[in-house]
Formats: C-alpha cells, structure tokens, sequence
C-alpha cells in the first residue's frame, strides 16, 4: 500500500496525464470519468494545471489500487493528504481520523464528506460540504440507527438539530445559520469531553460567539441537543408538562361549553318550532365604542399574523406555510413579518392602558370587565345548563363571564407572549447574560402559549361571533359596534374605588 502512495507521488504531474494518455480510464468508467471533469480536479487539470489528481495519482496504474477495499478506504487520508497535509493532520487527530485509523471501516473518511470523483469546492451550491447540504452529509451517519446503535451514537442529533432555531433556519435555505460543522468543526471533531474540542463547556462561549457576538460562558450551563421530553431542564419540562395538562382540559372545556350551547340554542331556535324569544333590551345596544373597535380591528390583525408566521417558523414544510418561504430567498418574511405583529400587539397593549386611563367613558366600560365572585359560580352553572344538568342558566349580560374570560385571557396571553418573544428576539443578550435553560424555558412556553392562545379563539371566540344560532352569520358589534344578541340590561358600572367589587355585586 505505502508502495503505490509513493508512485501516486511520482504521478501526479506530468506522469499522471502520460497514464491517462496511455490508458484512458473514460473507456469504462465513463460515469466515474465525467464527474471527474467536473469536479475541483477536473476543472485544475483543465486550466493546465498538472500538479492537480486525475485517475492515476489515485488509484495507480490501472486497477492497482483497488477501491472498495477497506485497505484503500483506510488509506484515503493519506493519499489526500499528499496534497491536503495540513487538513489531513487535522483529520487524523478527530474522532473520526482515529476511529478510521483504528480499521473501523464505518467511520468517515475525506471521501464520505466530499465525494469521491465529483468533489467540489465548498462554495459550489452543488458541493456535498456547502453549508446548505452540510446537515444531510452528516445525516448519513449521524440518521442510520445501526450505526447508531454499533457504535453507541445518540440517536437524536439530527431531530434535535431540525427542531431547534438554526434547524428550522436551514430548513428554508438559509446559509449563514449554524449547522453542524458551525459548532462542530470541519476536519478537527473532537468529543465534548476533550479540552480541543470546539463544543467543550470552556470553548463553547467563543464557539457560540462567531454568531452571537459577546456570548457569555453561562450559556454552556444547559443541554443543547434536546428533544421534547428528554434530558432537557427541570423548568423546561416542567412547563412542557404545565401546557399538556392545562391545553386538553381548559380547550375541553370550552369545546363542551360551546358544543352543548349550540345543540341547545340549535334545537330551540331551527326544531321547536317556537319563535326566539325577544331581546329583554334594544338589539341596538352599545357593545364596542370607537376607539374600543379600532383596537381589536388591530389587534385582529397582529394576532392572525402572528399566528400565521409564527407557526410557519416552526413548520416551514407545511404548505401553508410556503408563500412565505418561497420569498425567503431575498428576505426573512417569516420573522420580519412576526416581529413587525409583536411589536403591533404590545404597542395595542399599551395604548389600551393609556386609553383606559385618559377616558373615562372607555374606563366605565371596562369596569364591568372586572372579576366579581359570582362569576365562577356563573361559570359552572352556565356549564351546566348547556350539557343539560341544570334547568337555567345564569343571567345573559353585555360583560358576563364568557366576556370576562375571554378578556382577561387576552390580557394573560399578551403578557405571556410578549415577555418570552422579547427573551427570544433579544438572543445574543441572553446568551451573554444568562444560561440556555431560560432560552429554552421561554421557546417552550412561547410555542405552547400559541397553540392555547390559537385554539381558544377558534372555539370560544369564533363560536360567539360567527357561529352562534343567535347570532349567526355573525355578531356585528365588532364593525358596528351594536350587539343584536339578546341581553339583559347591565347597571352601571362601580366607581372605582378598593371596595369596587363589592359594590359591583350591590348592583347586580
């Protein structure tokens, strides 16, 4: 073997054209042949330069050199080194360069990364090491379960990678977002453990640094291949855990509440026969001033982008999320367009509160928003009465407890997403300041906050705007401010006061 890699030396100037010249290797190997021109060397040889491989300062004279041989695969770090010394000394000392050392014909060797005719450079599109590509070249070990298992590999570093931020990002086509020779490395891998290694915890800072400038070294006090339900931080899985709970039983809820309600409301109103009953006040009741309508016009608008975008973040595969991709080539719309409906949603939060506090008719309006200690009791008897179990159900007011719960919902989503989508946008700061672990618990709880937030407005919201038999085919007190759902007359509001909720109920 060290016989014909010192006649590969000899060869691989003018020796090497004289052996094409001599045996003209495209004869057979007509595929193999038109990849080689093609490739880094084919084009080099082309150009005139002879210093660069053709056939033979590979694989020798014809069919010395048998390829497939795990005598030649052992050897291709060497041959490549002829030329690549100081990348080749790198490989050898990785993981990767000792296991292939050590006879292990799985590991990787230059070939299983570059290709073996067809190398191209790594700024070639097309090239198996450009970085759009780096993550399935991995994939070819790092994906193969028997390998994982043989070898004792984690077998969740690829689902990992694709579920996290930069994974999502490359999934798009992006080309500067981490992948995994960013962390990794390209020819030096080396295992966490060892004090080389770019991922060590005392390098892992200047690691995470090339991207996010002045990433501080609590970052490395936290996990960062993670998979739901996995080896992740206690406040992680514990608010994994939180939101499986809470999601099934608060949307179970509704979906009973609202569900028997139009069965109920159904059968009276299309089967009985009977008229509905007239409203105990005037179908054009006051419902949103304004200003009030302004603010959930926009307010509808930041939340449905958000939705949108947002969802298409973390599923950019999906179909309804590829009008966005598609244009992500030039521009990032899914995360400008998210960020520009955050911005929205938490400026409408504040200007509702400025609102509240310089108008007083608006102020009146909304102290009827605020919780009494009926309202759970109203709760469960409206509950109730909708699934059948009880004879009547509470009194059907402009600001009842539905009103409430879906109001002070808003006010707790809001504050949720903003809080956690800030701790998200402000990366690099949490990075510098802060352990993975809050990165994490934020991502966690932002992603489980919108599919809550989502499916509550589709089954609580929706239904008594669009599709409640009273209403139907929509409620327009949204655009015109002016209910024509039946209610029963409100008093007016409390005055402000500390004992308002007392007073509240007096009035009832």
């Amino acid at each position: 073997m060290r016989a014909w890699l010192r006649a590969a030396l000899l060869v691989a100037g003018g020796t090497a054209c004289a052996l094409a010249q001599a045996v003209d290797c495209a004869a057979c190997h007509q595929q193999q042949a038109g990849e080689h021109a093609l490739s880094a060397h084919g084009r080099e040889l082309k150009r005139g330069n002879a210093a660069a491989p053709g056939c033979a300062t590979c694989h020798g004279d014809a069919h010395e050199g048998r390829a497939g041989t795990a005598d030649f695969r052992k050897a291709v770090p060497e041959l490549c080194g002829v030329c690549h010394a100081e990348i080749a000394a790198e490989f050898q000392t990785s993981v990767h360069g000792k296991a292939s050392a050590r006879g292990r014909v799985d590991a990787p060797v230059c070939t299983d990364c570059h290709g073996e005719h067809s190398i191209l450079r790594p700024k070639d599109t097309s090239s198996a090491v450009h970085p759009r590509h780096i993550r399935e070249t991995c994939a070819r070990c790092h994906d193969d379960v028997r390998l994982a298992r043989r070898w004792g590999l984690p077998p969740d570093r690829l689902t990992t990678f694709d579920s996290s931020f930069h994974g999502l990002a490359a999934k798009t086509g992006s080309q500067t977002v981490a992948n995994c020779a960013s962390c990794h490395g390209f020819h030096n891998i080396l295992p966490s453990n060892d004090a080389k290694s770019t991922i060590h915890p005392a390098r892992l800072a200047a690691t995470c640094g090339r991207c996010h400038p002045g990433a501080g070294r609590r970052f490395a006090l936290g996990t960062i291949h993670t998979a739901p339900g996995g080896a992740e931080a206690a406040p992680v899985r514990w608010a994994r855990i939180f939101y499986l709970v809470v999601i099934p039983v608060v949307i179970g809820l509704m979906v009973l509440h609202q569900g028997g309600d139009w069965v109920r409301k159904l059968g009276r109103l299309r089967f009985s026969g009977q008229p509905p009953p007239a409203p105990a006040i005037a179908a054009a009741e006051i419902r949103m001033y304004p200003l009030e309508r302004i603010q959930h016009a926009l307010l509808m608008l930041s939340f449905f982008t958000l939705v949108w975008t947002g969802f298409a973040l973390k599923y950019p595969d999906t179909w309804w999320a590829w009008p966005m991709v598609a244009m992500e080539s030039r521009w990032a719309m899914r995360g400008l367009l998210h960020r520009i409906a955050g911005v929205m949603l938490i400026g409408l939060a504040i200007a509702h509160i400025v609102s509240l506090t310089w108008n007083a008719r608006l102020r009146a309006h909304w102290l009827h928003l605020l919780p009494r200690r009926t309202d759970a009791g109203d709760a469960a008897r409206g509950l109730a009465f909708n699934l059948g179990l009880a004879r009547r159900g509470p009194p059907a007011t402009a600001h009842g407890y539905m009103e409430k719960a879906e109001y002070w919902a808003v006010v707790w989503g809001t504050a949720i997403m903003a809080l956690t989508g800030l701790m998200l946008w402000a990366d690099n700061f949490m990075l510098r300041w802060l352990p993975k672990t809050w990165l994490d618990f934020a991502t966690t709880v932002h992603f489980y906050e919108a599919i809550l937030a989502t499916l509550a407005i589709v089954v609580w919201h929706f239904y008594s705007v669009l599709f409640d038999p009273e209403v139907y085919p929509m409620d327009p007190a949204w655009i015109a401010g002016r209910s024509v759902r039946p209610r029963q007359p409100e008093s007016p509001p409390p005055e402000p006061t500390p004992d308002h909720l007392e007073d509240a109920e007096q009035h009832v």
